[in-house]
């Protein structure tokens, strides 16, 4: 099997997490506080990733200046973007309580909200990609970490989405197109950037961090604090442990 169609599938399996969070979070009662839960774990999960995984790679192979430039102009272009977006209605696009507005009440929200998703959900894509540009082979712990933190995204949004009466058929039609796209995108990351130097590749890895951390602290983390309140912090310890975990194993 080619490496790019590898690249593609490994992106779309990712992404397919974020359809079994949306379908448990939709057809389920699930308490708040679980939900939050769970939130708090992948955000573990996606910290320790983008430090020990995709900062650490950075590092290697573009150093300080590639990586400190990527990393913030990273950071710079997901809270522009969200900025743009969460004014539109996508503001609250992760809450799983009654924060998002219906299209009765803020016209054009249900857009935004597809938007939004797809802006959180790009980068961690192509980080899978440009993965397998060095060796021809994924890296699992990126794989993993991002499969864990979709389900508790997919699901948080998809409540969320249930309480202001979007329908079935659009929470889903949203995230089967959002999981293709991933994989579209995984393949894409590695496409465009193979062959590329190693300060570009450094730099793009860069980028995905530093949008996933901006993400994480703009939506992930408030939802978890909000309802699991003291508790938000030791599960995304115990989040962040098994991707550290992960990172360390043979």
């Amino acid at each position: 099997m080619p490496l790019w169609l590898q690249a593609g599938l490994w992106g779309l399996l990712s992404g397919s997490a974020l359809i079994i969070g949306a379908g448990v979070g939709y057809f389920s009662k699930i308490p708040q506080r679980l939900i939050a839960g769970i939130m708090a774990f992948g955000s573990g999960v996606l910290i320790s990733a983008l430090s020990f995984d995709l900062m650490d790679e950075a590092y290697k192979g573009g150093g300080f200046d590639s990586t400190s430039i990527g990393f913030i102009g990273g950071a710079l272009i997901y809270t522009i973007a969200n900025i743009i977006i969460s004014k539109r209605g996508g503001k609250h696009r992760k809450r799983s309580g009654g924060q998002q507005p219906s299209e009765s009440e803020q016209e054009g929200s249900g857009t935004a909200i597809a938007v939004g998703a797809l802006l959180d959900g790009i980068p961690e894509s192509i980080v899978i990609g440009v993965s397998m540009i060095k060796g021809g082979t994924v890296s699992m712990v990126a794989v993993i970490a991002i499969f864990l933190s979709n389900v508790p995204e997919g699901l948080s949004s998809a409540a969320g989405m249930k309480k202001a009466k979007r329908s079935v058929k659009y929470v889903f039609l949203l995230w089967t197109a959002i999981a293709v796209i991933s994989g579209i995108s995984s393949l894409c990351g590695y496409v465009i950037f193979d062959g590329f130097s190693k300060d570009v590749i450094a730099a793009t890895t860069a980028i995905a961090a530093g949008a996933i951390l901006a993400m994480l602290a703009d939506t992930m983390i408030p939802e978890a604090f909000e309802t699991a309140h003291n508790f938000a912090g030791l599960i995304t310890v115990i989040g962040f442990l098994c991707a550290f975990i992960l990172t360390k194993l043979p």
